[in-house]
């Protein structure tokens, strides 16, 4: 069983990662991984000395190419449940951006095999009882209300 709780604060200390959920051109932003058959929002995790908008701004650059957005901090959530990048199923805390992007560079060399855009939230996703919740939670913040509506 998976459980996504969201916060308004916590101890910076505690943040271990970034996930951006982005639109380029008015459509999804996912990720595919070399590895996987499925989409993933662009994320990662933090490192050392890190401050956690760094890592949303590297993992961005990182997972799609994108060298020109505008980034909005979200909210900060956790996920309790056993995941791939969590064994033991202790709550882990994240925080959630959005991102407009504006301009892509070629995707540099790593896990990611390409970056695919959507008109809609494909149902391939890699983790389908997380990043629903978090797609929603970005739709449904104050400063994004208006543009979804229209």
């Amino acid at each position: 069983m998976i459980n996504v709780k969201f916060y308004d604060s916590i101890n910076d200390e505690k943040i271990k990662f970034a996930v951006i959920v982005s639109q380029f051109n008015g459509k999804w932003v996912f990720c595919k991984h070399k590895e996987r058959s499925t989409y993933e929002i662009p994320g990662g995790h933090r490192e050392v000395n890190e401050k956690i908008i760094d890592t949303a701004k590297r993992e961005l650059f990182e997972e799609t190419g994108a060298v020109e957005f505008n980034l909005f901090p979200v909210s900060i959530y956790s996920v309790i449940g056993k995941t791939r990048v969590n064994e033991t199923g202790e709550e882990s805390f994240g925080m959630l951006y959005y991102a407009e992007i504006i301009r892509f560079d070629d995707i540099p060399a790593s896990e990611i095999e390409k970056v695919v855009l959507f008109s809609q939230i494909p149902n391939q996703l890699t983790y389908p009882l997380i990043q629903p919740k978090l797609i929603e939670k970005v739709i449904n913040s104050n400063f994004l209300k208006l543009k979804f509506k229209k």
